[in-house]
């Protein structure tokens, strides 16, 4: 999702003389800013094709300097108090001071991020290698001798990840590792040619986030990519050196109801990206006045809802309770196999599906790159229901499922989010919330979320609106049709839990008014993302309506057809508390949502990490809780 800014009204405070005060002193006060898309949105014309300005050295220091313009008046006009936002400033400041070689400058600001994270391990790991790189730099630049040079930032980056607690490190040197092993130069130009190129072809311009991806991809191709084998060797050194399990906290924290307890089967709603109904075929809901004919059968708006409801892309009513495949069904075996390569070279694993995906990705020409990536998305897309159903019943015999499948467009250009289709998308959340209050859910797990930027994005994407400022305007309307029509619909469901994921944006979901994830509702809990230790991840999204954390690190479940395969997010945390709240609904099925919450919350354990306290989910402590006052 790209990010955009929103130009806001300058307020000036008028020098006003005051009795025995001589002469006349000026000053302005900065502007507060409390949403994301308050601050000014930035567009930088280019003429010509995306990649002769990255391959440029005299553009790339042109671009630079009215970037760096841009985040410094931003910086000096508005006061922003969100350390995500900041953090964002502050590193794209950091590329284009190491594009100038103003080396002092980037360490500077590598502090100042860091005394804004919270996440131990992030603060740890910002900008390691940048310090590397600017030691040897002063030690042994390039120009004189590249050999020397990389052999020096090699020593410099093995001393620093030697002094770092490995057990807290673990995960973000792994994942590191496995995103570096991918980069490559054309990957890099696939990425520009497919993703970007389109778009400035039809507007001519770079927003701010594809400015600062401009600059970016400056830096990784000329700086960090030449330094790749050896930043590669070090990871690779420290992870064979060390090779520390953490702790599993959540086997101990389990809990399997056993099918003779006698408890009452709960109705649960896997409202996520499509779900293969034939791998949970034992629990599955079935409207019985509904016949498998290709008609409404039961005259209540839906085709085939024999075991659930379906959405397109375009935010009207389907079949297909499984995400289609369309063209892609004979490729997608291969690409559930990439996608799991992925998955395992973040963990550090060396398996054969992560050797052929890196094989796989070495012999793509750019021009292949772009249909690599839409494949991906779409076995995202593909097995990411599966995979959080599998996580919601896990355990519980007593589980009964529902399936309401919502669609994402995995193409570079996606379908246009215009002000009918935010009005069909609104439709869409109410009239699916209506089915699940019909049929008796009572919980639903929503391992997705939306914001303005989304919409935004699209209409840039597909060239629609005459200006940034048009498509801000029409962005903001569709946005309010999703955020309203969703919130309602939540609302107007007050015997439903709802369990949404918080996001894995690293982002405050409240400053960026993500939804549903920013709804403050006592029918909604949302979940963050912790590891098998139980520590906060990198990626995870907080703020102050985020209320428990869940295992979102490595969790393994089903896809489609049945395998069983690991995945990280938000997304496999959330489904882990609606997990538990479908369990306490067995043992008590007269428990309110809001009472469910409260004995999840009570239950959860408070653990420090940094600056920041947290919830912990601990499903025996909940259940003993419910049990005991039984």
């Amino acid at each position: 999702m790209e990010k955009s800014f929103r130009l806001s009204l300058l307020i000036v405070l008028l020098c006003i003389p005051f009795v025995g005060v001589s002469g006349c002193s000026k000053h302005r006060e900065k502007i507060k800013i409390t949403r994301l898309n308050e601050l000014p949105q930035y567009t930088y014309p280019i003429s010509g094709k995306v990649q002769d300005l990255v391959d440029s050295r005299e553009k790339i220091e042109e671009l630079a300097k009215k970037v760096r313009a841009n985040i410094q008046s931003d910086l000096d006009t508005y006061e922003i108090n969100d350390p995500t936002t900041l953090k964002g400033m502050y590193s794209n400041l950091i590329t284009i001071d190491m594009l100038e070689g103003k080396y002092n400058d980037a360490l500077r600001r590598i502090e100042d991020i860091r005394k804004l994270e919270d996440k131990e391990a992030k603060k740890l790991m910002t900008g390691l290698t940048l310090k590397a790189m600017v030691s040897a730099r002063r030690q042994a630049p390039p120009a004189d001798c590249q050999k020397t040079y990389k052999k020096t930032y090699g020593e410099f980056l093995e001393k620093a990840v030697a002094a770092l607690p490995w057990k807290v490190v673990q995960d973000s040197i792994q994942q590191s590792k496995g995103r570096l092993e991918l980069m490559s130069p054309n990957l890099i130009q696939g990425i520009i040619q497919g993703q970007m190129e389109p778009i400035v072809a039809q507007n001519g311009e770079l927003n701010a986030d594809m400015a600062n991806s401009v600059l970016g991809f400056h830096f990784l191709i000329n700086y960090r990519l030449p330094l790749k084998d050896v930043t590669l060797a070090v990871y690779q050194k420290a992870i064979d050196k060390n090779k520390v399990v953490k702790p599993d906290i959540w086997a101990a924290r389990s809990v399997s109801l056993s099918a003779d307890g006698g408890f009452s089967p709960v109705l649960m709603g896997v409202w996520d990206s499509g779900t293969d109904e034939n791998v949970f075929s034992e629990i599955l809901f079935t409207n019985k006045a509904e016949t498998a004919d290709g008609t409404d059968s039961d005259g209540n708006g839906f085709v085939d809802d024999i075991h659930g409801i379906a959405y397109s892309v375009q935010a009207e009513k389907a079949v297909p309770l499984l995400c289609p495949l369309g063209d892609a069904a004979d490729r997608m075996p291969t690409v559930m196999d990439h996608l799991k390569g992925i998955m395992d070279m973040q963990a550090a694993i060396d398996s054969p599906e992560a050797g052929a995906l890196k094989s796989y990705i070495s012999g793509l020409e750019p021009a292949e790159i772009e249909g690599f990536l839409e494949d991906l998305g779409l076995a995202g897309n593909y097995a990411h229901g599966t995979h959080v159903a599998g996580l919601m019943v896990d355990g519980n015999p007593f589980a009964r499922l529902l399936i309401a499948r919502l669609s994402y467009d995995h193409h570079t250009i996606p379908v246009p989010r215009t002000i009918e289709w935010g009005k069909r998308d609104a439709a869409k959340c109410r009239d699916t919330v209506e089915y699940f209050k019909k049929h008796g859910v009572r919980v639903v797990n929503m391992s997705w979320g939306e914001a303005q930027k989304d919409a935004e994005s699209s209409l840039e994407k597909n060239g629609i609106g005459d200006s940034a400022e048009a498509r801000r305007e029409m962005a903001d309307k569709v946005f309010a049709f999703q955020k309203n029509g969703l919130y309602e619909a939540i609302k107007n469901a007050p015997e439903i839990l709802f369990v949404a994921a918080a996001g894995n944006a690293d982002n405050n979901v409240e400053f960026d008014d993500d939804i549903p994830s920013s709804f403050d509702l006592p029918n909604l809990i949302v979940v963050g993302a912790v590891d098998q230790a139980g520590d906060p991840t990198s990626f995870t999204s907080f703020g102050p309506t985020v209320q428990v954390y869940a295992n979102g690190f490595e969790v393994e479940s089903y896809v489609p057809g049945g395998e069983r395969m690991k995945m990280s997010g938000t997304s496999m945390a959330s489904p882990n508390v609606a997990n538990l709240a479908g369990k306490l609904l067995a043992v008590d099925p007269s428990l309110s949502p809001e009472e469910l919450v409260e004995v999840i919350k009570k239950g959860a354990d408070r653990k420090t990490a940094g600056k920041n306290s947290f919830l912990l989910m601990n499903p025996q402590k909940s259940i003993k809780l419910l049990t005991s006052k039984q």
